[in-house]
């Protein structure tokens, strides 16, 4: 929100001040922005060439009037952030401060999070009108929108949203409450009065040793992306990190090998250290701008031939190339990595995103499989 003094002439020649609350802006239907503007009329004058020593005073006096006012307006902004009723902020509309939320997130987080967070608004903005403002907000507006997602959403492909979908979605709804709530728009924070979503367990597609073994010695149409999925297998760093990488970022010291770059996910500076066979795939060094896997880039073409290059080495499995930080998670557990550790290589924010791998290679589970003696089975 800002909040500016302005002024208008008026018919008869004098200046008429006004104060203008500028909410942001959001875009229609036709994808018009629309500026989004209250104003307030505070019936003080001024004259536009004054003259005489009274004219000049009352111009004076009336000015300062006019600040004092603004002063206090913007102070009334100010103590809404401490949960104050404030008439100003409750009339800023919703769908105009999520945009903003939205935008804020693509300047920060990683192209995953702002894309979730640009998905919801465009689900908002199916249910919620642009003239919509904090002040309107109720219980049953989150039941409404909650509802939505539960029951209407769909797809680009007009399909329901899935479990996981309805989860992030309604999630980021929830965040927006709540950061409306710490910054005043709101005064009571209903993002703690509704339940979120359960969140589906995905299922983390992965090889097996031997199976990353058969892909190692199977023929791959394109050797820079054989280099790259196996290198990520080995070393569990994300496509977007690997696809960027310079040579810059590799650093060789007494024998031992390690990658110091900025995850693209968390935006944090990471030290991983790399297997000897992990750098060998990296080739000879170059220049320290030069990108490591050069040719390498997202696309169609790379993500067939990765689907046809597991057919050629007899891999029946749905691989993707994230699902080489998956291969590299499940061969540390099973060979006796931490879980600790793994999910500091991996650069999870939570433990129990690491946690959905150790399910993977539980050995108690395997070894009560093999429990029960076996059968005398005549069918």
């Amino acid at each position: 929100m800002k909040i500016t003094l302005k002024e208008k002439k008026l018919a008869d020649g004098r200046l008429s001040l006004y104060l203008e609350f500028y909410k942001g802006s959001s875009t229609n239907v036709d994808g018009k922005r629309i500026h989004l503007r209250d104003f307030e009329y505070l019936k003080l004058y001024l004259l536009p060439n004054p003259t005489t020593k009274k004219e000049k005073q009352d111009n004076k006096e009336t000015l300062a009037l006019a600040n004092d006012i603004l002063t206090i307006r913007k102070t009334e902004f100010i103590q809404g952030r401490y949960g104050l009723k404030d008439t100003i902020k409750s009339k800023r509309t919703f769908l105009a401060f999520f945009s903003e939320l939205t935008d804020e997130k693509m300047k920060q987080d990683s192209s995953n999070n702002y894309g979730n967070w640009f998905s919801t608004h465009q689900h908002l903005k199916k249910i919620v009108s642009p003239s919509f403002t904090f002040e309107e907000i109720d219980e049953n507006f989150i039941k409404r929108v909650k509802n939505y997602f539960e029951k209407e959403a769909l797809t680009k492909s007009q399909l329901p949203l899935s479990q996981n979908s309805k989860y992030s979605y309604f999630n980021k709804f929830k965040a927006s409450l709540r950061r409306a709530f710490d910054d005043g728009y709101l005064t009571i924070n209903y993002a703690s009065k509704v339940k979120s979503f359960e969140q589906a367990e995905s299922q983390r597609e992965y090889l097996t040793f031997d199976e990353l073994q058969s892909l190692a010695k199977a023929e791959c149409k394109y050797p820079v992306l054989k280099k790259a999925f196996i290198f990520s297998c080995l070393s569990g760093i994300r496509w977007s990190d690997i696809e960027k990488m310079v040579w810059a970022e590799v650093r060789d010291e007494s024998g031992i090998s390690r990658i110091n770059f900025i995850q693209d996910k968390i935006d944090g500076a990471e030290y991983l250290y790399i297997s000897k066979q992990a750098r060998e795939l990296l080739g000879n060094r170059k220049e320290p701008i030069d990108r490591v896997f050069k040719g390498l880039k997202y696309g169609m073409t790379f993500n067939t031939e990765i689907v046809r290059w597991c057919n050629r080495a007899g891999v029946p499995k749905h691989i993707t190339f994230h699902s080489a930080r998956h291969t590299n998670a499940v061969l540390l557990l099973e060979n006796g990595a931490d879980i600790y550790t793994v999910s500091k290589r991996l650069g999870h924010r939570e433990l129990r995103t690491t946690q959905i791998y150790a399910k993977i290679v539980d050995s108690k589970a395997k070894e009560a499989a093999e429990i029960i003696p076996g059968l005398e089975i005549e069918i």
